[in-house]
């Protein structure tokens, strides 16, 4: 997911550090630098606009809703509120928000009881940490010294164990949620900073070296390095691979899992910072600022649909819906996978 310029006058402030994209740092000239324009793909008869696809529910969460995790509930942060908003699938409704830390960032994760929150913090630095959040009655557990390092990141959990990158040099942590402390550092590829879990595995991409590293999380060691697309950032497992988003040219790269080998690099045309992915009923979902979602077809490695204009930033699939965060228009999307499949370009 990612950050954006924004227009708006002093609506920018509260965007500039908060969507995916852009640590709550000053920026620098090199920040500031504009995305790669997006493309999107150019096959026929593929793109859609996003205003023909019709949401089963609309969560209106004032602020910035982001990051999304999923358990019996749908969780999703709001980094200008220092909250998160847990939503009732079985009601469509908002159940609560709740205070989680300052400035949530870098993802969510739900898993022993817990919602797991990383902070950025304020402009000073101060507030930085990892937010544990009670899935039961939504009060704050425990603020763990674990910063990530970058607000574009990851966590997960997994083989008993909380994961999450806690330095751009490579360092990934395993947390035991037991006594919130850390019980192993493994260090992988430097510029790595999302995770993912699967096949008792933990997944992270390295943005800087280009490469998917394969964790084994019964021994902690570093098992594989994988060569993937350029600057690899959100990734997914499922259907027997793992899928990155590759920031640099915009393509998704698909590992399968047994031999550890690129099997297909899929053209979605979407460059630049941000983005996220998914895996669920068949498909792969992706999602980024221009092309809210971007739906390949597993069996064929192929952008099927591409629907395009405004929303999206963050997405997951879960409780047999697609969830999508509409960064700019402060809701999130419940959506039937059927009914998307459904929907025809003009």
């Amino acid at each position: 997911m990612q950050k954006l310029l924004f227009s708006f006058g002093l609506v920018f402030t509260a965007f500039a550090f908060i969507s995916h994209g852009q640590q709550p740092a000053a920026t620098t000239p090199q920040d500031a630098k504009p995305r790669p324009k997006r493309p999107g793909v150019t096959t026929a008869g593929v793109k859609i606009p996003i205003t023909k696809l019709k949401p089963d529910a609309v969560f209106s969460l004032p602020g910035v809703p982001d990051w999304l995790a999923i358990d019996e509930h749908v969780w999703v942060s709001n980094s200008p509120k220092n909250t998160v908003h847990r939503l009732d699938p079985k009601t469509n409704t908002v159940l609560a928000t709740i205070e989680a830390g300052v400035h949530p960032c870098s993802g969510l994760a739900a898993g022993f009881g817990s919602l797991w929150v990383p902070t950025c913090g304020d402009t000073a630095g101060a507030g930085k940490g990892l937010v544990r959040v009670s899935l039961k009655d939504g009060k704050v557990e425990a603020t763990l010294p674990f910063e990530v390092p970058d607000s574009e990141g990851g966590i997960v959990t997994g083989a008993g164990s909380v994961w999450v990158m806690t330095d751009a040099k490579g360092t990934l942590t395993r947390i035991d949620p037991a006594t919130n402390k850390a019980v192993a550092e493994i260090y992988v590829a430097p510029g790595s900073y999302t995770v993912a879990f699967g096949d008792n595995t933990v997944w992270v991409t390295s943005t800087e070296k280009s490469v998917l590293t394969r964790v084994n999380a019964r021994s902690n060691v570093v098992e594989e390095t994988i060569p993937v697309g350029p600057r690899p950032r959100f990734l997914a497992v499922g259907e027997g691979s793992v899928w990155t988003i590759n920031q640099g040219d915009g393509s998704i790269s698909r590992v399968d899992i047994k031999t550890n080998k690129v099997v297909a690099t899929i053209e979605a045309g979407i460059p630049g910072n941000g983005g996220e992915i998914a895996v669920g009923e068949g498909s792969v979902w992706v999602t980024s600022f221009e092309y809210p979602i971007t739906r390949i077809d597993v069996a064929t490695n192929k952008v099927v649909q591409q629907f395009y204009g405004d929303g999206g930033d963050a997405i997951r699939f879960g409780l047999g819906s697609v969830w999508l965060s509409n960064l700019r228009a402060a809701n999130v999307w419940r959506l039937d996978p059927k009914r998307i499949v459904a929907t025809l370009p003009e």
